[in-house]
């Protein structure tokens, strides 16, 4: 059912999002995790410019006051106030005035697509640069032009906030979406907005066996740096993880594989999507092309962590340009997103691995209440046949998450259905959750 008020909500903290210039550091980052805050209780860490993340270094904070262009006839254009993609990010400071073929060198258009600005960076070479429409380039006149770019690169932090959901064991799920790209909106916003929609839900659960562990961050040089802090801890407690990205658009769900490909993460995803979307979706292999499950998943870690996207990055023509606006993204679409999110977290939070307390042969289910009535309901034939299977798989090897991939049943019922043969003394869990 459609959640009016949670899709009122997710409008309303994008708006206040959209228009902070954000970067892999700064005031904006700041700003952002600020108003976040509002929705998750956040820890915050400061690195301090110059740390050493293994063969990275947290870099210079960036300091964007204004930049323009002053046409010839003294009309301001490519104003970041009018909007944040104009401006090359990290752009280092410059004031002057030159030819339109000086310009020239210092602007970035997209011939493809003429109508997009698109969304560049410069952050580890020292660069200023302007961003604009293809069509608007082509118009630019002959003449001397202004530029103002007010930056600075200074000695500060990078910003990373993260929020723990304790749970019943120390075994924990990661969720990790970053807070970087200025005025885009299923590149940017939604990954954060579903992440933090998603906190709240699982906050509200009356139990959760897991731990769930929430991380926003900068891209790439953030995961680096938060995996510096806290890979130890992960490559010990971590079960599964999700790098939530371009999950605010209306098009059919991808999901891509950890670089494992068969951990808990990746098979409660299928699972929960070959349900929910009746197998419309798309289920991509690992690559190493892609945003930070590239460092999750890296040799050393090889942590069992997916991507979970719409239209994934990359993938969709609006990607990385203005195109990526309030019209390309749907509220609802989110909303479902966080449904989908909570699901497969769902079910790995309540996925174990049994084994028959008696294994030989089929127990006499009637003398026990489980032939004529499954917990009070009548028996039909798809709980009938998922007991069985249950009772087949339960061999201390075979968790409920592959008994439902292997049987083609729903994972909910093997979950019921446990529960009630535990309580009927027939099964046991032998606590594995992998």
């Amino acid at each position: 059912m459609t959640d009016k008020t949670e899709i009122a909500a997710m409008e309303s903290y994008f708006q206040r999002l959209w228009p902070i210039m954000r970067s892999i550091t700064g005031h904006g980052v700041r700003q952002s995790h600020d108003i976040l805050s509002e929705l998750v209780p956040f820890e915050r860490f400061e690195v301090p410019t110059g740390t050493k993340c293994f063969d990275w270094i947290v870099p210079k904070e960036w300091v964007c006051r204004e930049a323009y262009v002053i046409a010839p006839g003294g009309r301001r254009i490519l104003d970041i106030r009018e909007n944040t993609l104009h401006l090359l990010n990290y752009s280092i400071p410059f004031r002057g005035r030159m030819t339109l073929a000086e310009l020239d060198k210092h602007l970035f258009s997209l011939p493809e697509i003429p109508d997009a600005i698109p969304y560049k960076t410069s952050y580890y070479s020292p660069r200023w640069g302007f961003c604009l429409s293809h069509q608007m380039r082509e118009g630019l006149q002959d003449g001397i032009y202004e530029v103002v770019v007010d930056t600075d690169h200074i000695d500060g932090s990078l910003t990373i906030s993260q929020a723990i959901l304790p749970g019943e064991t120390a075994d924990e799920v990661l969720i990790s979406t970053y807070t970087c790209h200025p005025s885009m909106a299923n590149n940017e916003l939604s990954g954060p907005l579903v992440s933090a929609f998603l906190y709240r839900r699982l906050a509200l659960l009356p139990r959760r066996r897991l731990t769930y562990r929430f991380v926003f961050l900068p891209e790439t040089i953030g995961s680096i740096t938060f995996l510096s802090m806290f890979g130890t801890h992960l490559l010990e407690k971590l079960v599964a993880g999700f790098v939530v990205s371009c999950v605010g658009d209306a098009r059919p769900f991808t999901y891509m594989k950890s670089r494992r490909g068969d951990t808990i993460a990746d098979r409660a995803a299928q699972v929960v999507l070959t349900k929910r979307t009746d197998n419309l979706f798309h289920l991509l292999d690992f690559d190493p092309n892609g945003s930070d499950e590239r460092q999750y998943c890296s040799p050393g870690f090889n942590l069992p962590v997916g991507v979970i996207a719409r239209a994934l990055y990359g993938e969709f023509r609006e990607y990385h340009t203005s195109l990526d606006n309030r019209d390309f993204i749907s509220f609802e679409a989110m909303s479902n997103s966080v449904d989908v999110c909570f699901e497969i977290c769902h079910t790995i939070d309540r996925n174990l691995t049994y084994c028959r307390t008696m294994p030989f042969c089929e127990p006499q289910l009637g003398r026990r209440g489980l032939y004529e009535s499954v917990g009070g309901v009548q028996v039909t034939e798809e709980r009938a046949k998922t007991l069985l299977w249950l009772l087949n798989l339960a061999d201390g090897e075979h968790d409920l998450i592959r008994m439902a991939v292997r049987s083609k049943m729903p994972f909910d019922l093997f979950h019921e259905l446990a529960e009630t043969c535990v309580k009927a003394g027939l099964l046991k869990s032998v606590n594995k959750s992998l």
